[in-house]
């Protein structure tokens, strides 16, 4: 387990005050990439809920921000980045759609939120270890 996705647990675990999933994927990287907790919670506030109208998921957006806080913007990395939270989830990266289809299959929203939380972390993080920034 890594302390980022130890903190994102947290988050995702609290109700007052609740956190959205870019909020809950930005703040675990938050200090380590010279940003308050406080900043990193107003810098995300409107990129949950897929850009708070169910367009690209709030996780994933998410997980970009951390990558651009540590410098890493390349556009191999980032499509890399892409690629395989795509080829995971079915070619589909909007809220709405994945939204959908975690009904389709008969989950809950909560658990499926929280997966892509993780799941974006835990690739944010295997990117910046492997680029050498944490």
């Amino acid at each position: 387990m890594s302390r980022y996705l130890d903190r994102a647990k947290e988050l995702r675990a609290s109700t007052a005050p609740p956190y959205n999933c870019a909020q809950s994927v930005v703040i675990p990287f938050a200090a380590d990439a010279g940003l308050s907790e406080e900043h990193a919670n107003a810098l995300c506030a409107n990129l949950g809920g897929g850009l708070k109208r169910a367009a690209t998921c709030g996780a994933v957006v998410g997980g970009l921000v951390v990558l651009g806080l540590f410098g890493v913007e390349d556009a191999g990395t980032v499509g890399e980045y892409y690629r395989l939270l795509k080829d995971r989830h079915d070619g589909m990266l909007d809220c709405a759609d994945l939204l959908r289809k975690n009904k389709e299959q008969g989950r809950e929203k909560k658990p499926h939120c929280d997966d892509m939380v993780f799941e974006c972390v835990t690739l944010a993080e295997q990117i910046l270890r492997e680029k050498g920034k944490i």
